[in-house]
């Protein structure tokens, strides 16, 4: 399979000429040991017991191998952690280390190699590395001072946004002809469940409890919904009801995991909003997962307005929540490569709410709207003027991405977007 550039080779190529050792963080299948083994002079495979064998009789070996090296599955032995950081203190030239990571292991190293390892999150395929189409509209751009120029068509329509919901953003399991996807999203689930979880230092009892837990969170996709409604759809009818501590627990190891990415709520500016919500919208990895958690295709998203296999209070459809989902995935990825943040607004009564914003480090932003609507209107745009109204200059840009073909600027200054032009 061809290697498909993804929008973390631009970032690790920078961190590289500046820096000794690039940590890639993110979950398994997502492409890591592919782009981390293009940079590397030597790879260090940590999940060949002879490799961990050779690191742990000889803990000065990794430097005097070529650099790059690669330490693959760094998690596997923690202990490379701390030679890498000793290694980097006694010699920081850049490009020396990249250590890639599947999970966060249970055995913490004793340094958090804070100011020696700088830590890059390595998400599934964004919009723009499927290359549906030639992306016309950058964040990047977006993000500066000036107003950037909007323009582009676009041929994907909200049938071919269904599709890519369900193809996955996991580059070997895009691969796969799309009959045979939904099996091997059931293998990679099935993994996570019986293997992944034991490796992680939790043992899972009660295997269908997880799933229907997944499951539920699954249903949970762009909402705040609380601990208890979470709880609630994945046990409905039980009597027997999983401790909350099980559940706090299954959290935990899927952040460990990387297979959770919750957006963080929006905190405010430097001219701080009154009554801000601090619930994380819910979102998995990959929304391919939580198709397949819940058990719908393509066809049955477009044909379905409200699939109830799993209740969980949202507002509009399923589809729309997933699709808020990758379009969530793609502005996260376009985000890290600018160096920006994502999180989103609600206020504590609900009563304006922005899908997506994204900051600068100096905390001037640009808010995002998700519609599945082809096109924006007037109460689309509603909540993106009342931020307007609330932070002033700090607000760079506002846009609404849609399903739509074309990319333009309404006459109120708000961009209108299709979600595959954005770029990063």
């Amino acid at each position: 399979m061809a290697y498909v550039h993804r929008v973390v080779d631009t970032q690790l190529d920078r961190l590289l000429a500046d820096l000794p050792a690039v940590v890639i963080d993110g979950p398994k299948a997502v492409g890591k040991t592919a782009t981390a083994t293009r940079r590397a002079a030597t790879v260090v495979a940590l999940d060949d017991p002879e490799e961990i064998a050779l690191v742990r009789a000889d803990r000065d070996r990794l430097t005097r191998l070529p650099a790059p090296v690669l330490v693959d599955e760094w998690q596997l032995h923690p202990p490379v952690w701390d030679q890498v950081r000793r290694a980097v203190d006694t010699d920081s030239s850049p490009g020396r280390f990249l250590l890639t990571g599947s999970a966060t292991p249970t055995e913490a190293p004793t340094h958090t190699g804070a100011g020696r390892l700088v830590r890059v999150r390595m998400r599934p395929m964004s919009l723009a590395e499927r290359q549906l189409v030639t992306p016309t509209v950058s964040l990047a751009d977006l993000l500066a001072d000036s107003r950037a120029d909007i323009g582009g068509d676009s041929p994907v329509a909200l049938a071919d946004y269904a599709e890519e919901i369900v193809a996955s953003g996991l580059p070997g399991l895009r691969s796969l002809p799309a009959r045979s996807r939904p099996d091997a999203l059931d293998g990679y689930l099935d993994a996570v469940v019986q293997r992944d979880f034991a490796d992680a230092g939790h043992v899972v009892r009660r295997p269908g409890v997880l799933r229907a837990w997944l499951a539920a969170f699954a249903a949970a996709t762009s909402t705040t919904a609380t601990y208890n409604q979470i709880l609630d759809a994945a046990t409905a009818g039980q009597p027997d009801k999983p401790a909350k501590t099980t559940t706090i627990a299954y959290r935990e190891t899927l952040e460990r995991l990387w297979l959770l990415d919750e957006l963080p709520a929006w905190v405010g500016t430097r001219n701080h909003l009154a009554s801000l919500g601090q619930t994380p919208k819910h979102h998995l990895a990959d929304p391919a997962l939580a198709a397949r958690l819940l058990g719908v295709g393509a066809g049955a998203l477009l044909d379905q307005p409200r699939p109830g296999a799993v209740a969980i209070p949202r507002d509009g459809t399923l589809l729309g929540a997933l699709q808020e989902g990758l379009v969530t995935l793609s502005v996260r990825v376009y985000a890290e490569a600018a160096g920006a943040r994502v999180s989103h607004l609600r206020t504590h009564r609900g009563d304006h709410e922005i899908d997506l914003i994204v900051t600068r480090p100096d905390g001037r932003m640009l808010a995002i709207e998700v519609k599945l609507a082809p096109v924006a209107d007037d109460h689309d745009t509603r909540h993106l003027h009342w931020l307007r109204d609330q932070v002033g200059d700090d607000l760079l840009d506002a846009v609404v991405i849609t399903t739509g073909s074309a990319a333009y600027r309404r006459d109120d200054g708000i961009a209108v977007v299709p979600a595959a032009l954005l770029g990063p």
